[in-house]
């Protein structure tokens, strides 16, 4: 990791850029002054292997893996891989890829929950053992119905007085296969009176008999993800153990089972998740975007996942930005969508490269300019660092310029391009329209301009003053391409909360995506797949891997200007 990656992922900072301190670092501060874990702080990010990683789960990586190196400590990549139906060795794969792209370091402190499966066995036999802990036959609706409601208690169920040698005898012959998916389950022996129904009697194995992607057909029992989760943080010896709030009645669980077992206890601490306005962050909703084809693959840049952002052309220090802007706080709350835009816009506009390209063309002949000519002007990519660099682009007779940036009938205040007006083109010459070509439909195909050559590098030759600047690219050099245009993949403003009788699949914005064919300036044929640039005046773009050496395809990582926002004012 890089200095500025190193930086970028510590604290968050206030408007004045003093460190804010959150009720998560005031929690560890505290633990610290008082010696709990000797002034230690080791933490981890333990991602189910079951579906690529959202937005949801960059805010926990950078508070992680953020908090471990602010108070010098570390932080763990674990994968709990509890669920073989559901894990697969690609979403490993593309975890570990997201988690070092966002910054994340873990040195060699990558961990799997299966790691640890002999060793939970053995606990869980422990319990047993202790008269904590039963075999049940109840079938998982049977259980759900015996564990009462918020307002009821739950009733016991008929096996739960069976004797820890049948217990015991049950569990094995659970462990050695012999029984089918369902008919049995561990469950702890805890209260079924309990004001939290998480703590009566919950399950802690059941029968799956399913290929493990690390484990192979060695196990048909997986241990249930709250029991795994306390004890692998214990195993590993972390110290805070940083949830979203869902978790916040498990934590009793957690206590339960470590305190129980008399184990290395690590301290559970709850934040609030990640809401975002026109977006899902459910995995299962992700999963069925996937699978039923409304999207094109994880990495489909309108998906919140790091692939697709990443994709997309979204900075990682943007990213981080915007979770440090957002803080870490107690209580659930919705996120603009245009506050991510803007950490996105801020970041690329410091760093993106400036290149010109047209996406709606319209041919520009400049009629004193000499046919055979054609001549080169030097300009840098960028306006305010020099170390960028420069690139030579071709000028000719006949350009193509934004359609958007011409008029025939020009509004007031219109500064561009209209039948008798001068602009200058950017780095390049003075024009003024001259004539106007239209097809039989009255369409605009062509504007006939002259040149002024005494203006060449778009300087004024006599101090006149020119209120309009285009960008342009020269007609015979410009590269053919492919562009898509992103928009929210939803049009609503909360697609997880739709009207009775629709599901967030009716707010998907059936503009998500439009595909355009434009024009660049040569320099883009060769660039990096990857490479995030600004087209002038039009936006941030990336490349894409669908790019050919034929046909380069940009994506659009975001607009100059929270344009979206501005068309739902107007709505």
């Amino acid at each position: 990791m890089s200095d500025k990656q190193e930086a970028a992922m510590t604290a968050p900072t206030t408007e004045n850029g003093k460190p804010s301190v959150d009720f998560i670092r005031a929690r560890i501060m505290d633990d610290n002054a008082s010696g709990r874990f000797n002034g230690q702080v080791h933490t981890r990010f333990p991602p189910e292997p079951n579906g690529y990683l959202h937005l949801g789960h960059a805010k926990s990586i950078c508070l992680n893996f953020g908090v471990a190196r602010e108070f010098g400590g570390l932080c763990n990549l674990r994968f709990d891989d509890t669920n073989p139906t559901k894990e697969e060795t690609e979403y490993v794969d593309s975890i570990r890829e997201d988690v070092r792209w966002l910054g994340g370091d873990w040195g060699d402190r990558e961990f799997y929950a299966s790691n640890y499966f002999d060793k939970l066995y053995e606990y869980a036999e422990q319990l047993i053992k202790m008269g904590r802990a039963y075999v049940d036959d109840l079938s998982a609706e049977e259980i759900r119905e015996y564990r009462g409601t918020l307002t009821t208690p739950g009733k016991e169920s008929p096996w739960r007085n069976r004797s820890v040698e049948e217990n015991l005898d049950l569990f094995r012959r659970m462990k050695a296969g012999e029984f089918p998916d369902g008919t049995h389950v561990l469950r702890a022996k805890i209260d079924m009176a309990s004001p939290n129904i998480i703590m009566r009697d919950p399950t802690l194995y059941r029968i799956r008999h399913a290929s493990h992607h690390r484990t192979g057909d060695k196990w048909c029992i997986y241990p249930m993800y709250d029991f795994t989760h306390c004890l692998s943080d214990s195993i590993e010896g972390i110290t805070h153990s940083l949830c979203t709030l869902e978790f916040d009645n498990n934590r009793e669980l957690y206590d339960w089972v470590l305190d129980t077992l008399g184990l290395y206890h690590p301290q559970q601490i709850e934040f609030a998740r990640l809401g975002l306005t026109h977006t899902v962050l459910s995995k299962r909703k992700l999963i069925q975007l996937v699978k039923e084809g409304h999207v094109r693959g994880w990495d489909d840049p309108r998906m919140p996942t790091l692939s697709g952002l990443r994709r997309r052309g979204v900075p990682p220090e943007a990213l981080r930005e915007f979770c440090a802007r957002i803080g870490v706080a107690r209580t659930d709350s919705t996120v603009e969508y245009a506050m991510l835009e803007f950490c996105i816009r801020e970041r690329l506009n410091a760093v993106a490269p400036r290149v010109m390209a047209v996406l709606d063309p319209i041919k520009v002949v400049i009629e004193n300019y000499p046919e055979d000519q054609t001549e080169s002007f030097e300009m840098p990519y960028h306006p305010e660092d020099a170390s960028y660099g420069s690139r030579t682009v071709p000028f000719s007779r006949t350009l193509y310029i934004e359609r958007d940036d011409f008029r025939l009938d020009p509004p007031k205040k219109f500064h561009r391009l209209a039948p008798g007006a001068e602009v200058r083109l950017r780095y390049a010459y003075f024009i003024t329209c001259k004539d106007v070509v239209t097809d039989a439909d009255g369409n605009v195909t062509e504007l006939r301009c002259v040149y002024d050559p005494a203006s060449k590098g778009g300087q004024s030759p006599d101090g006149r003053k020119v209120k309009g600047t285009i960008h342009w690219v020269s007609a015979a050099h410009a590269v053919p391409a492919r562009v898509r245009l992103y928009e929210h993949l939803f049009s609503a403003e909360n697609p997880n909360a739709m009207p009775e009788g629709q599901t967030f699949l009716d707010a998907l914005n059936p503009d998500s995506l439009r595909e355009i064919d434009a024009w660049l300036e040569p320099a883009l044929a060769t660039a990096p797949v990857g490479q995030t640039v600004q087209f002038e005046r039009l936006g941030y773009f990336c490349k894409d891997k669908d790019s050919t050496d034929a046909l380069p395809v940009y994506n659009r990582t975001a607009t100059l200007r929270d344009s979206w926002a501005k068309q739902e004012k107007k709505g």
